[in-house]
């Protein structure tokens, strides 16, 4: 998802949560020098009816951290996962928020606690109950508070509230609202905030789309974003520069130095679309019954059509017109899919081991993970060069680049070009064992969300 931006992508330290206003927990952050791993992660969620049977959720990080991303409270970069924050909720009552390419899920009648994770290339953030917790790396604005600094442990943004989900990109930030509002913030040089405008914004800003209605999906990459309305219309705006990654085609963008900064329909998809994924210089959008449909740049074999002819023209994927996929992920130059039976299918460029066949050749058609084959597989995710997936026990793989320690696991090699287990360190916190729940890659760093339940 990421390589489009990163390959042709103190004096005192004071930090703490202090004020607890009902169930969210605010922290005030400063630049950290020290902050040990062994200190117990901050709370940011607790549930109102202390009466009701309730969990633990945590957040874990692993890989580089020089820009504060991993939320530890210092430059570090974390071999394994370790617990950034917690979050107690109740059992019976609490989902995954919105994520980008995956088909959404049937609404639940009750209110719904929903927790979402994402990460960007040197930021992440939670999203718990409608309001977002970010950190990382500020330049640009990328993290919404109105200035440029650096924040190395979880934030409240008290900017925005009434959260859906939150995706981040290279440079900037997008946010869907429970009302069906988008609002972005960061660095705009290519238009990837969709004001119409390529500076920055330091704050997040509503998008003011043509769409009719409201919008109920978003994604968004290093620098291109999408935006699906309630009725299943796909909508665009970011950089192109020729490759026909915002499938407008010819005449219709970009209208400055490579970028097109006005949200556009994109015409030519035959069919309403449910859920889209953009990856560093390509789009896959995935229909309402489960068909891939892609565009853009497929010198790596992106687009899994088995050759190299690109283009902005939305077409599906021969291989798979009789795969019913319920989730795509996307990454610099490659792509997953999760199948309806829990089979992983990976296409495109190969060369850090992110497709998970066992060697570093480029993919030209979907094919499945085999030594995945024996899992069945609920959550996939992309970072610009590795790969993850979760089976339905809990149980996290990843594989693909591991330069920066962004799988999880001590002692790989550079290149991983197999799925390999991320295991969990048991510390002595009385929480019991590790379930994965979601699992988030950036440039060089990962999270996952956790279910802790003492057995």
């Amino acid at each position: 998802m990421l390589a489009a931006v990163v390959a042709p992508f103190l004096a005192n330290c004071t930090t703490m949560p202090i004020i607890r206003h009902r169930h969210r927990i605010v922290t005030i952050t400063h630049r950290f020098c020290h902050f040990s791993t062994t200190v117990k992660p901050p709370l940011l969620y607790t549930a109102d009816d202390t009466t009701a049977d309730t969990a633990t959720l945590q957040v874990l990080s692993w890989g580089k951290g020089a820009s504060g991303q991993l939320g530890g409270g210092m430059e570090e970069t974390r071999l394994y996962p370790s617990p950034v924050a917690n979050l107690i909720v109740p059992k019976s009552s609490f989902a995954l928020s919105q994520t980008a390419g995956r088909l959404p899920n049937p609404p639940k009648q009750e209110r719904t606690l929903e927790v979402g994770l994402s990460c960007g290339l040197f930021h992440s953030s939670v999203v718990a109950d409608g309001s977002l917790w970010i950190w990382g790396k500020g330049d640009g604005g990328r993290l919404g508070f109105g200035h440029e600094n650096s924040l190395f442990v979880p934030t409240l943004n008290p900017h925005l509230d009434n959260l859906r989900s939150v995706v981040l990109g290279g440079l900037h930030s997008v946010a869907l609202t429970s009302d069906g509002q988008v609002f972005t913030w960061g660095y705009g040089g290519f238009g990837a905030l969709g004001h119409s405008v390529y500076h920055r914004e330091l704050f997040p800003r509503l998008v003011k789309g043509s769409w009719e209605g409201t919008i109920k999906h978003i994604a968004t990459s290093g620098t291109h974003t999408a935006a699906i309305t309630e009725s299943g219309e796909l909508y665009i705006w970011g950089r192109d520069e020729g490759d026909g990654r915002l499938g407008l085609g010819p005449g219709r963008g970009p209208d400055h130095a490579g970028g097109l900064s006005i949200p556009s329909k994109v015409k030519e998809l035959p069919y309403p679309i449910a859920a889209v994924s953009c990856g560093g210089f390509f789009t896959v959008a995935l229909t309402e019954d489960g068909q891939l449909w892609n565009w853009g740049a497929n010198s790596n074999y992106e687009l899994g059509r088995g050759d190299k002819i690109g283009g902005w023209k939305p077409r599906p994927i021969p291989s798979l017109e009789n795969v019913k996929i319920i989730q795509m992920a996307s990454g610099g130059y490659h792509s997953l899919a999760l199948s309806d039976d829990g089979k992983v299918l990976s296409w495109g460029h190969g060369r850090q081991g992110q497709l998970g066949h066992g060697s570093v050749e480029n993919q030209k058609i979907p094919a499945v993970v085999e030594s995945l084959a024996h899992e069945h597989i609920v959550y996939i995710s992309c970072g610009g060069s590795s790969s993850a997936a979760m089976t339905d026990n809990g149980k996290l793989y990843m594989w693909g680049n591991a330069n920066d320690s962004q799988l999880g696991v001590p002692g790989l090699p550079p290149v991983q070009p197999c799925p390999i287990e991320v295991k969990f360190l048991m510390e002595d916190d009385g929480l019991g064992p590790h379930k994965v729940l979601s699992i988030a890659i950036g440039a060089s760093h990962a999270m996952c969300l956790a279910l802790r339940e003492s057995s």
